[in-house]
């Protein structure tokens, strides 16, 4: 099968590898769409250690059903479906409380690292197992529901935030997780959504898919206009979706007294915490990792366009040019937010 091939650090290629086959319990999944994932490119280079050559990366992915394995049920050849990055056990602790995420078994498709190798589906097929799959609406295409897995992070961020409706929030980074949360605050119930970055163009997309208040600002300036818009009191929750010293601090300074910071950005493996503030301010640092189960909501709200992926895909390419976009994304070009492969 034709596949994109992370051969070594900073070289893809186009390579012929043997197509999986669907074992017991796993569907063979025919890739009609996968977008690039900023962990991709990342690995792409080394920096992240979590994509150890040879490896066929990509996570975000859509496609049809072209085989299943002994004691699959609900699916048959030809359906549309997608899947879960995160390949959980469903026997550990975690799985049986609904925690997918902190499986103690957890793989994530595309990946490899030092306990394991999974390829991933920047290739033709692509085998994954029934449990983290999913039947595909009709309505979503393709491309957007390429887009899945990214909404359902930024969706499990806001709900582990546990809000209680009507919050004014604020959103720091207008990346793609960003700009996804943003959505995914107002879908969930806060009344008002702020959403800084220091990213001028990235603030004009935040505006064409609704946002009210875009923030031009970092550091001390953003805490100014923070309070100077909730009347010195600070948001209820900040939702940090970059994950830098300064962007984690910034998020701490904005949030009122008793409120609620989500860490979601994960780029730096340490910060500093101002623990004073926290301690004396009382309050709730919550991390957020990758999604558990919102999948389905996520299907749902893109699908009414309660969250719209459209203006955040830059380009669909045949899988042929990932490379070349590959090398776009990991040189920073301005202006590009996801780009979606088709194998």
């Amino acid at each position: 099968m034709k596949s994109l091939l992370l051969s070594a650090y900073n070289h893809l290629e186009i390579a012929d590898l043997a197509a999986p086959e669907a074992g017991a319990g796993e569907v063979l999944v025919r890739v009609e769409a996968c977008g690039i994932c900023g962990s991709d490119v990342h690995g792409y280079d080394g920096s992240s250690g979590r994509r150890i050559p040879p490896i066929v990366m990509g996570h975000e992915a859509a496609g049809t059903v072209a085989a299943v394995g002994a004691g699959v049920e609900g699916y048959a050849v030809g359906d549309r479906v997608t899947f879960d990055s995160t390949v959980y056990c469903g026997a550990c602790a975690y799985c049986r409380r609904g925690e997918v995420n902190l499986c103690e078994n957890r793989q994530v498709v595309g990946v490899s690292c030092g306990d394991y190798r999974r390829h991933g589906a920047f290739a033709e097929y692509v085998a994954v197992p029934q449990r983290i799959l999913y039947h595909l609406p009709e309505k979503l295409s393709f491309a957007e529901a390429a887009m899945l897995e990214a909404a359902s992070v930024a969706l499990h961020g806001v709900r582990v935030s546990a809000l209680r409706g009507g919050e004014t929030a604020l959103v720091i980074g207008a990346g793609m997780i960003g700009l996804l949360t943003l959505q995914a605050a107002r879908a969930l119930g806060c009344a008002r959504v702020l959403i800084a970055d220091i990213d001028a163009s990235r603030l004009e997309l935040a505006r064409e898919i609704g946002a009210g208040e875009a923030l031009h600002a970092a550091g001390a300036e953003l805490t100014a206009q923070v309070l100077e818009r909730t009347g010195g009191q600070g948001v209820d929750v900040a939702l940090e979706a970059v994950g830098r010293n300064e962007t984690v601090n910034a998020a701490i300074d904005c949030t009122r007294k008793g409120g609620t910071v989500t860490l979601i950005g994960n780029i730096q493996p340490e910060v500093t915490l101002p623990l004073q503030k926290v301690v004396t301010r009382q309050l709730r640092l919550q991390g957020s990792c990758a999604s558990a189960g919102e999948y389905p909501q996520a299907m749902e709200l893109i699908a009414e366009g309660a969250m719209r992926v459209g203006p955040l895909i830059t380009a669909v390419a045949p899988l042929e040019d990932g490379p070349n976009w590959f090398a776009r994304l990991h040189a920073r070009e301005p202006n590009l937010m996801k780009v979606i492969l088709r194998p």
